[in-house]
């Protein structure tokens, strides 16, 4: 709160010359109406402490090593030649006049202070308590403000002081954070020692305008038959993974950052509200794959507090952005921002806002809308990286009507949706194909999967459609007898294990082959097998298909003919 009475304390009395400048400062910063006062205390050791309203100006030996320190922190964030730097800085350096403006607490708990004094914060400001906890600006109001605390808040108490540092919110960011995990605040937790970062970057920023992006054209490809046959992922694309607990969500996830293997795309996995066991679990997976090497983990677990695991995607973002402003493909994973929306929930009811609908906040929204909107296709003049977006939304008891699965589902570019009842058919990746869409659609397919995929889509509605009225009847045609058996076994060919990725080629053998009635008579449970085998076939007698395909992307009709061929000559062998 601003006050006409400036403070000055030191251990001795200024000087009758000291005094004088210090009057002038004040009259010059604060006006001539300002007065100052003189107060003896060893709060200021080697120097002066001057306190004009909530701006404070440390002259104490303590306070002109911590301007040293955030001065050098500041230039070790600018990256190369950092020694040559610090050396030119201390040789040069001299204390300058610089207000450090506090506030106090009012009231602390669970991870929420509220705070006054702290008259120019600002939205996502970062500021440090006494006891060394940092927090960042949340809510703003007329006298006081909310500020959301990152680490343990028990040293915090009504009173303690809260210094200013304006600097928004941020996260290192480089290449040294490859095959490492995270918290949300950048640090590592996987016991593997510090990351040098080369950068730091907001965890808010503002999303590439239109100008800024391309259109998405170009695949990412997950390495799953039924997503990149029939409902495409490109580059910079948002597409949701949405359903029920324990219906293969993740699996998703994990499949398609896998298939990312050589292909020079970074992956960024956030985990948020999840059991460490789990991350661990998930990350031992990803090195025995050798995916590790091209990917970063961060994690805020289920045990941590609200405001990490509601900064944690921010974070994410801000790291994947790093590689996508330097012209590299990112993939990031959300998982799963259901319990992101609950974090902000818990924060938003603590700091005293409205509840609307599911005691959410009215800018539940925003808060993803923000997110999602920075997955972008660069254009050429910004480096041409992108980053796709892969949020998970988890549903209960399969209702895609509820308020945070709608809000996702309006501001991604398309969802695919996993059903509980064909994952406990056996169907996996339990994709439905009649909920599921691609907004990007056949933009995001080369002409060989597109062409390749041909009327697969019409073939399994159809069959699903027929598979309902089939309950009703008990005497079959031969004709309808023949079309359930070719629809029961397209959705046996898009049945999948994890962690086995197809190839585009082995896409495009599968689905000529399936469309070219080569596995007809096959029986369901063996088509899988009959489809390895086939894909076996072609690498030791045909290895020129796959290779023609990958090299060219194109399916002409010749190289159709010969995969046919191959896939009938296959069949009869096994016949």
């Amino acid at each position: 709160m601003k006050t006409d009475t400036a403070r000055l304390y030191s251990a001795k009395r200024p000087s009758d010359a000291q005094m004088a400048r210090f009057k002038r400062f004040v009259a010059q910063k604060y006006g001539e109406g300002m007065t100052l006062e003189w107060i003896e205390s060893d709060d200021a050791p080697g120097g002066f402490r001057l306190e004009a309203g909530s701006d404070v100006y440390d002259w104490s030996a303590e306070g002109r090593v911590a301007q040293l320190r955030r001065k050098l922190e500041r230039i070790a964030l600018g990256g190369e030649k950092v020694i040559p730097l610090i050396k030119e800085t201390l040789d040069a350096w001299q204390p300058e006049a610089l207000a450090e403006e506090t506030g106090r607490v009012i009231s602390v708990g669970d991870g929420i202070v509220a705070a006054e004094g702290l008259d120019n914060a600002e939205y996502g400001e970062i500021v440090l308590f006494d006891c060394g906890a940092k927090g960042m600006i949340q809510d703003l109001r007329r006298d006081m403000c909310g500020i959301i605390v990152f680490g343990d808040c028990r040293e915090i108490s009504s009173g303690s002081v809260i210094r200013r540092t304006r600097r928004t919110a941020g996260v290192p960011a480089g290449n040294g954070f490859l095959g490492r995990i995270v918290d949300a605040l950048g640090e590592p937790v996987d016991g593997l020692g510090e990351i040098v970062p080369e950068a730091y970057r907001p965890i808010e920023c503002p999303a590439p305008g239109i100008i800024d992006r391309k259109p998405v054209d170009k695949p990412l490809e997950t390495g799953l038959l039924v997503i990149d046959a029939l409902f495409p992922i490109g580059r910079g694309q948002r597409e949701l993974i949405i359903g029920d607990r324990q219906t293969g969500k993740t699996a998703i996830a994990l499949d398609t950052i896998i298939n990312q293997k050589g292909k020079g795309v970074v992956c960024v996995y956030v985990a948020i509200g999840q059991k460490a066991s789990s991350v661990a679990q998930l990350a031992e997976t990803l090195r025995k794959k050798g995916a590790m090497d091209y990917t970063v983990i961060v994690t805020a677990g289920a045990g941590e507090s609200a405001p990490r695991q509601y900064v944690a995607p921010y974070s994410g973002c801000a790291i994947a952005e790093y590689f996508m402003y330097t012209g590299r493909d990112v993939l990031i994973v959300y998982d799963d921002l259901s319990k992101h929306a609950v974090a902000y929930r818990q924060l938003s009811l603590l700091l005293e806002r409205a509840p609307g609908r599911e005691a959410y906040p009215g800018d539940v929204f925003y808060l993803h809308s923000r997110l999602l909107e920075r997955a972008a296709h660069l254009s050429d003049a910004l480096g041409g990286g992108s980053m796709t977006a892969l949020p998970v939304v988890e549903t209960q008891a399969g209702d895609v009507a509820a308020y945070i699965p709608t809000n996702v589902i309006s501001i991604t570019d398309g969802q695919i949706f996993l059903e509980s009842e064909l994952f406990f058919e056996g169907q996996r990746p339990a994709v439905n194909i009649g909920l599921s869409v691609s907004r990007v659609g056949g933009n995001a397919q080369t002409r060989a999967v597109k062409k390749a995929v041909g009327s697969l889509r019409l073939d399994l509605a159809q069959f699903r459609e027929m598979e309902v009225f089939m309950q009703f009847s008990s005497d079959l045609d031969e004709t309808t007898r023949r079309r359930l058996m070719y629809g029961q076994g397209l959705m046996r060919l898009l049945r999948q294990p994890q962690y086995k990725p197809y190839s585009q080629s082995d896409e495009v053998i599968l689905l000529v082959s399936a469309l070219g009635r080569a596995f007809e008579g096959v029986p369901a449970a063996a088509i899988y097998d009959r489809a390895a085998g086939l894909l076996e076939f072609m690498r030791g007698e045909h290895p020129e298909i796959a290779s023609e395909i990958d090299r060219t992307g194109e399916l002409t009709p010749g190289l159709s003919r010969k995969i046919l061929a191959a896939a009938k000559e296959y069949g009869a062998s096994k016949a």
